[in-house]
């Protein structure tokens, strides 16, 4: 089961294909069959910031799903 790499939620949705909405911290992201690749904040806009300088080391994936 896929958690939130920010908040450790499970209270997840689903926004798209391979995309999914923490409804605890509020952050968005993406996967791929090796796990999540991609992590955004969603701004008071709709506009969304990656946060995957934060999440992710250089050539590496560092969050998985369960």
């Amino acid at each position: 089961m896929l958690r939130c790499p920010n908040c450790n939620s499970h209270d997840l949705g689903k926004v798209g294909t391979n995309q999914f909405y923490c409804w605890q911290c509020f952050v968005e992201m993406t996967t791929d069959d090796k796990g999540i690749s991609s992590i955004y904040q969603v701004e008071e806009d709709g506009s969304l910031t990656s946060l995957n300088d934060l999440f992710f080391e250089e050539d590496s994936r560092t969050v998985y799903l369960d």
